[in-house]
Parts: structure tokens; sequence; C-alpha cells
């Protein structure tokens, strides 16, 4: 098939191990793969940090070509000391004013779909002007509403300012030829701002469940940390922020101290790391280790026994974490912080123990649970790496999105788009073949 060109703007992107980075990334290579060319508009990597990494700079412009067909711009960024609902928004202008001539300038690149990730909203007005001026199709990608998020965790609380803020994102969306997101109700919160149901998409976040195989180091980690071999492992891998509730962990740890049986390892760097490690100061049943480089996420994550996903209550369908799906296709199972109805339970049910978020009982209660039931936990595990496997594999996801993508690129564009929206075939089932393009 022929190439494509694809500008991808993503505030977030490789080498950054977890969340939107991680993803964008993996997306980008996922596409350079299926023979296009792609050009990357994003910061330099600081998350979940929040420090610009070595060898990077924050105020400067940068372009990097790491591989055949993949060209990365990168654009300054501010990064605040102290976060906050002003210095997030600060933060993310901050950026979408750095980025603005160079999705500009590649107009002239001839792009024919420019598709723009959110987190990152405030770019989404030049992304959509780049794309209508390439006579290119226009895509939004939503890994969470931050919008949404940012007042329901308490981060923004003007009532005007979410007025004005929801109403501009209506009418952004609706300006958009695709929109797609990554969970069923995530797009039907698409369809309650607005958006057509002919323009959604679902496109979840994927893994790579083949890479994570057992024979992996993961004995060897669990000695580096002091851990004995008949301890239960429960583990935390990720960013540690706000909106993860990290603090019922702590408090579940302190609520087992007395049971020699369980260890609680929080992987992960962010900006609520030092608040917690001194909340769990003085618990020997606790285990703080940094990030994880790629090489090792699959010993790390075979070194649990059971996996924790707490989140804040109100938060549980506005964003889908991001780090689900290597905790199923682990063959773990999955203690998570979510009410019956929720995108998270929907999933969880089937392979793993749902809790009341927020509270320190309900987690302590359903670790100590699966502790003793090794049966259990294998056969819970077991429906979470079959699930991985059947609806979250990256080779179909990105098989079905170039599908998409070439579909998308030859019709009008107010015209029906196939394969992965609400209400009609999903992504996870589609069989479309995409139209064949001449060499």
């Amino acid at each position: 098939m022929a190439t494509m060109k694809i500008v991808l703007v993503s505030m977030n992107f490789s080498p950054e191990l977890t969340g939107v980075g991680k993803y964008s990334g993996e997306m980008a290579d996922g596409l350079i793969a299926r023979g296009h060319e792609v050009s990357v508009v994003c910061a330099p990597p600081y998350y979940p940090t929040w420090k610009v990494a070595p060898g990077h700079s924050g105020a400067a412009y940068r372009v990097e070509q790491p591989k055949p067909g993949l060209t990365v711009y990168r654009c300054p960024i501010w990064i605040p000391k102290r976060l906050g609902g002003l210095t997030r928004l600060l933060h993310l202008a901050s950026f979408a004013l750095s980025s603005m001539p160079v999705v500009l300038r590649l107009v002239g690149w001839q792009p024919r779909v420019v598709l723009v990730v959110a987190p990152g909203f405030f770019c989404a007005p030049v992304a959509w002007l780049a794309a209508r001026l390439a006579g290119a199709k226009a895509w939004l990608h939503i890994q969470d509403f931050e919008i949404d998020a940012a007042f329901e965790l308490g981060l923004l609380k003007q009532p005007w300012l979410r007025s004005m803020a929801k109403r501009a994102e209506r009418v952004m969306l609706r300006r958009f030829d695709a929109v797609s997101t990554i969970s069923s109700r995530m797009l039907r919160l698409l369809a309650a701002k607005g958006v057509p149901m002919q323009k959604t998409e679902m496109l979840p976040n994927w893994v790579d469940a083949s890479a994570l195989s057992a024979a992996d180091g993961s004995v060897e980690l669990r000695q580096s940390l002091g851990i004995d071999p008949g301890q239960i492992v429960c583990l935390f891998s990720g960013t540690i922020n706000r909106k993860q509730g990290l603090g019922v962990l702590v408090e579940a740890a302190r609520l087992l101290s007395g049971d020699p049986r369980v260890v609680i390892v929080i992987c992960g760097n962010g900006e609520m790391r030092v608040s917690l490690e001194a909340a769990a100061r003085g618990l020997p049943n606790v285990r703080f280790i940094d990030l994880m480089p790629a090489a090792r996420l699959s010993a790390l994550l075979n070194m649990a026994d059971i996996h924790l996903l707490p989140q804040l209550r109100g938060a549980a369908d506005l964003v889908m974490p991001s780090k689900l799906g290597g905790m199923l296709a682990s063959a773990r199972p999955v203690i998570a912080s979510a009410t019956p109805g929720t995108e998270i339970a929907s999933i969880v049910i089937a392979c793993g123990l749902l809790t009341e978020p927020e509270s320190a009982d309900d987690f302590a209660q359903a670790i100590a649970t699966l502790a003793v039931d090794a049966e259990r936990r294998h056969r819970l595990g077991a429906n979470g790496r079959a699930y991985a496997h059947r609806v979250l594999d990256s080779k179909g996801i990105f098989d079905r999105l170039d599908v998409s993508l070439a579909a998308l690129e030859q019709r009008p564009e107010e015209s029906l788009l196939p394969g992965l929206g609400l209400g009609r075939q999903p992504v996870l089932g589609t069989t479309a073949r995409a139209p064949q393009r001449a060499r």
C-alpha cells in the first residue's frame, strides 16, 4: 500500500514510560510499521517526574529522526514547580503556543491526516486548522476527558470557567472528521457532548501480551526487594499523581501490617510520591521503587501476585487507566476501586475484585481475600489474560486503525466512517479490509 503522511500532535511522547507518552510513541511505531510516514509534534520528555529529562531542553526547539519514516519535533514547554489548577492550565497553554508554528509549518509537508491526542486539548484548534489548510482529515484521539476530570477532581472549581470550557469543547469536538477514545462509556460521553455517532471511533489502549513471558527475571526482582518466595506481592505500577487515589494503598498496608504474607510494592514517579513515602514511613510491608524501563516491564508485572488499581471517586468513566492492559496480560488478578456500572468495573468484575473508591477497609479486605486463595487468583488472572489477548492485542488494534485511516482519507468530510464507532461494528470485532492502494 502507498504510504500516507500523518502528523501526530501529542504533548507527551516516547521515551516517556507511562501514560499518553508511552501510547503515542507506540502508535507512531505501529503506523510506521504499516508503511506510513509520521511527523510528531511533542514536548521534551518530562512525565511523570515533571522535570525535563537529561539531554533535553524545555526552552528550545529540536528535531529528531530516530528511525526511517519518523521525524520528531520537540517544542518548548513550561514545567511548573508546584501543580495546581492554574499552573496546569498555563503548562498546557505553553505547549499549545510553542507548537503552533511547527504544526502550521507542517501544512507544507502535505499530510493526509492530522491526528491530535488529548490531554492536550489546547492543541486541537491549531491541529484542526492545519488539517483544513493542508486539505487533510482531522482526527482527535481522547485518552481522557481532561476538562471534566479537572473539575470532578477539584483541580478547577470556578463554575463560569467550567461552563465556558464545556462550550468551547463542544464546538471543537464537532469540527473534527473523526473523534476516537478508549472505552465504550467514553464514547457515550462523546455522544452526550454532541459528537455525531458516525464520527466516533473506539481505539482502546493496547498491550503486547506475547511480550509478557513468565521466565523474565521476576524472581531476581523479588529478591532485590527483600521479598520472600512465599509472600504475596500486591503491585501498583504507574504515575503517582492525585487522580490515582494512592493514599488508600498506604492505609490498606497499615491495616494489613500484622499479616507477614502481604507486601505492597508501589512502582512509579510523580507529584505525590514524596508525600506518599512520608505517609508510609515505618510500615514494614511497603516498598517504593522507580519506574522500570520497557525492557524490564515483563519482570515487574510478573513479580506481582495481585495488581492494585485505586481510583478516586468520580474518575472511573472520565479516564481509563492505561496500565490496566498490562495488568490483565500478566495473568494476575486486579483489585480496582470502581462502582458497578462504570467501564473499569465492567472489565475487572470477571478478572478481579471491586472495592468502594477511597475505602482503605475495602482494599485491605480484598487483598486479604485473594492472598489466601491461590486457585481464585489463578482463575481470575487467566480470565484477564484471555481478555487482553481477545480485546487489547496491539497488532489487531493497529491493523484496524490502519483500515480506518485509509477509509477516512478516501471519504468526504461528512460521510460515514467504517468499522470502529459506537452503534456500528466495534473496533474489537471488525473484519473489514483496507481499501487497496497502489504502490
